[in-house]
């Protein structure tokens, strides 16, 4: 029995609170468990200059902890600029970029803010899962203005984090789980059942490609749980293809 007594394949409990942020084009508030993080996603009229007159346009975004959303404080700066935080941003801009078709989107720039209210665990998983969900919310926003004239999506896509603890496999790792586990892998998936990244590292014991087939099994799983859950607040705009 894991800590919070779920069984090894199931995620924790996961809720979007969209429109959460009242200026912003596309926000919501997900929740994985106790892990909190608002995402944002805001639209600019201005490109890298790289793209200027390509006639695409660009996703990226910026993922960072707030001071106490973990167990001691961090310092602002050092939570903005670590390399932590860079590296994660630019996991959430491929993964949202990966479902985006630029062309469709025109020359115009979506940034997808990911704060971290409260960290147990999980956090740059949810942050995609829950920022492609503000970047859709954007892009009805805009569509409903005539700006576009499509949602500019490929696909749904949502992300979670798998382990092997004592040879068990375990999904969607809480903070106690992750600190203690032996094998750490995060999936990047989309709903057509394709993949756009895995990240994994043995921490102590190597594993299988036996241990490999079931971590991706239990990811596939819950992200398959995901995208239902997700869909239950853009699927009126953009329903979920079976």
């Amino acid at each position: 029995m894991r800590i919070d007594k779920r069984s090894y394949g199931e995620i924790r409990p996961v809720s979007f609170e969209p429109n959460y942020v009242l200026h912003s084009e596309g926000s919501v508030l997900v929740s994985f468990g106790l892990t909190k993080i608002i995402c944002t996603a805001s639209v600019e009229n201005t490109l890298p200059k790289w793209l200027q007159g390509s006639g695409k346009g660009w996703v990226t975004a910026e993922y960072s902890m707030l001071p106490r959303s973990t167990h001691t404080r961090i310092h602002r700066d050092k939570a903005t600029n670590s390399g932590r935080s860079q590296e994660i941003s630019r996991l959430i801009s491929r993964s949202l970029r990966a479902v985006t078709d630029l062309k469709k989107l025109g020359e115009r720039q979506v940034i997808i803010d990911c704060d971290v209210l409260q960290a147990d665990g999980g956090t740059r998983t949810a942050a995609i899962t829950g920022g492609f969900v503000a970047m859709a919310l954007a892009f009805h926003q805009l569509k409903q203005q005539n700006i576009i004239k499509e949602i500019p999506l490929t696909n749904y896509v949502s992300a979670v984090s798998v382990g092997v603890k004592e040879g068990t496999c375990l999904v969607d790792l809480c903070y106690e789980e992750d600190v203690s586990i032996e094998t750490d892998m995060n999936f990047v998936a989309t709903s057509d059942q394709r993949l756009i990244e895995v990240q994994g590292t043995a921490e102590a014991e190597p594993f299988t490609k036996k241990e490999l087939d079931q971590m991706y099994d239990l990811a596939a799983a819950a992200c398959a749980v995901l995208f239902k859950k997700q869909s239950e607040v853009i699927g009126h705009f953009y329903p979920l293809k079976a």
